[in-house]
């Protein structure tokens, strides 16, 4: 395995883990979003190691809508915990997961 600290991994299809991670960011996506969403699946994923673990995850909302995820998963030496750096709204199952900044 590869890894380069400080640069995105390429895309991999979501696990159990980057899920895990979307369920515990649901409420707050939807703080920010204004939106209830019925259907919330992680589909895909990109992590860079930074001092814990930066993860972008495109996820889908229901019908042909996506959107994608920034979060930051603390080091589990530092609790572990997660923050919502950022989320793109009106995304489609085709269009890459890039870094953003919101």
């Amino acid at each position: 395995m590869d890894i380069k600290v400080g640069g995105w991994g390429e895309p991999k299809d979501a696990t159990k883990e980057t899920q895990g991670i979307c369920d515990q960011v649901k409420s707050l996506v939807e703080g920010k979003t204004h939106k209830i969403f019925q259907e919330f699946k992680a589909v895909e994923y990109r992590d860079q190691i930074v001092a814990g673990k930066n993860f972008l995850i495109k996820i889908h909302v229901g019908g042909h809508n996506y959107i994608h995820l920034f979060v930051f998963r603390d080091l589990p030496c530092n609790g572990g915990r997660l923050e919502l750096l950022g989320v793109q709204q009106h995304k489609t199952k085709d269009d890459p997961l890039e870094p953003f900044n919101n």
